[in-house]
């Protein structure tokens, strides 16, 4: 219990995490300093601008959007509210398009002058998740690679996938499959074409940068990079680059009869998701482009032609 509203200000502010105290109706009645700070930075409410907003009203609007973390954000307020819990707890990412970070969600309820409020609190625990994602991404990896293997290309897709849905973004993928591959191998061995494999997985971490990328081993001397809220303009540029590089790595393929180094085929498609597609449309178009690319001659990206 907190007999002083001003010795309450106090104590929060010297606190680092992000934290809102609410009312029993879900009005925001006060944040601290941490809390303004970070709206500042990631372009949220600054100043007083908070005041007279209700908490969960903003979160049904957001889940009602789909969004992931209101969902269970506002569902486990109100269970804390309404009594049915003590306190609740949420680990959720929040990821800005330079870094990945996660935070923690904690709602405690009090008493103050007889009337009952409940701190919000958003602690960053980016440390310990970038602790455990790695440990968890030593499953992911192709071993040969080192690039992300197929069943978390499929988990990332799935996920990335509904993410864009939810903010109406584009989302584009593309297949790479390797040139003649097969006489790469029968002309210079098998230690060769894994050295090779090898090279490509290199290359091909260099374009997956953001939080919403990922490259992978999509099978055998195929490939598949997802490029996350990128249109197809953007995504275009990207795997040209990538062929002009595959190209500049000058891996001898003396009898393939396209070039006498390696080159590559690649297959773009670009869709903004909705609750009439799903990912797996998104594979098939990448696909098909990937075949038009072969059938045309290889060494080349073709693009899927529908619009988004």
């Amino acid at each position: 219990m907190f007999e002083s509203y001003e010795f309450l200000k106090l104590i929060l502010n010297t606190v680092t995490e992000n934290i809102v105290v609410i009312d029993s109706e879900g009005v925001i009645r006060y944040v601290n300093k941490a809390w303004t700070a970070f709206g500042k930075d990631n372009d949220g409410e600054t100043g007083e601008s908070w005041r007279g907003l209700n908490y969960l009203t903003e979160c049904d609007k957001a889940a009602a959007m789909g969004d992931e973390f209101s969902i269970h954000a506002v569902a486990g307020i109100r269970l804390v509210i309404n009594g049915k819990k003590e306190t609740f707890y949420y680990e959720y990412p929040c990821h800005s398009p330079d870094e990945k970070r996660w935070f923690m969600m904690r709602v405690t309820p009090f008493t103050m002058q007889g009337s009952h409020y409940f701190v919000i609190s958003h602690k960053n625990i980016t440390e310990r998740k970038l602790i455990e994602e790695e440990v968890a991404s030593l499953a992911r990896l192709d071993g040969l690679t080192n690039i992300s293997n197929r069943r978390y290309f499929n988990e990332f897709l799935r996920e990335e996938w509904k993410r864009c849905q939810r903010l109406n973004m584009p989302i584009s993928l593309a297949i790479i499959d390797l040139d003649y591959f097969k006489q790469l191998n029968d002309t210079y061995g098998h230690q060769e074409g894994d050295e090779c494999l090898k090279a490509i997985g290199k290359l091909l971490r260099k374009f997956d940068r953001r939080p919403s990328d990922i490259s992978a081993r999509y099978g055998g001397e195929e490939f598949a990079i997802v490029f996350g809220n990128t249109d197809k303009d953007q995504a275009k540029a990207l795997v040209y680059q990538l062929l002009k590089d595959i190209r500049a790595l000058n891996i001898p393929n003396e009898n393939s009869p396209t070039s006498s180094t390696l080159t590559a085929s690649i297959g773009l498609a670009t869709m903004r998701p909705s609750k009439e597609s799903n990912e797996a449309e998104l594979i098939k178009r990448a696909d098909d482009a990937l075949y038009t690319a072969k059938e045309k001659g290889r060494n080349q990206v073709f693009v899927y032609l529908e619009d988004l």
